[in-house]
């Protein structure tokens, strides 16, 4: 082999090692840093992470809000109208933060199933409801409905026997 190709042959090489690396270290950058959204259902459920940050989403029950006299712990339960999970946080939170508001927090779940928020990010007027809120209410809404169907069918299939 030649000295021209040889430099040629490492040239590539190295080129190639090179985009190979970089390209390792953009998707591990991206998988450490991507954020994924789960309902409160799907959290009771354990498909949520354990061990990383994800957002979860849903509306604060009214009555949950509970601060503590002696620091900025706040303890609320979140729903997405089928399955309440209690978050805590520590901190100032939003001035749109209120019972019955749809929010979106992010965190991890703890060892007792308790979502601890890093942030909580409440909605910007009257009418905006997170996409990612809205969609798992409208889905406990649409299972709630079928089970009330099924029930109902089952109730009269019952009575014409």
């Amino acid at each position: 082999m030649s000295p021209v190709k040889k430099k040629r042959l490492y040239m590539v090489v190295l080129l190639l090692s090179a985009v190979s690396i970089a390209t390792f270290l953009i998707i591990q950058a991206f998988n450490q840093n991507m954020m994924f959204f789960y309902s409160t259902t799907e959290v009771k459920n354990g498909t949520a992470p354990v061990d990383r940050d994800f957002r979860i989403g849903g509306l604060v029950v009214n009555g949950t809000v509970k601060r503590a006299q002696d620091s900025l712990l706040v303890s609320f339960e979140l729903t997405d109208s089928q399955t309440p999970v209690t978050v805590e946080y520590t901190g100032i939170l939003p001035d749109l933060f209120r019972e019955g508001q749809g929010i979106i927090a992010k965190g991890q779940l703890n060892q007792n199933g308790v979502f601890v928020a890093k942030e909580v990010l409440a909605k910007h007027d009257e009418n905006y409801m997170p996409p990612e809120v809205q969609d798992s209410i409208d889905k406990a809404h649409q299972h709630r409905e079928q089970l009330v169907q099924n029930a109902q069918t089952q109730l009269e299939q019952a009575k014409i026997q």
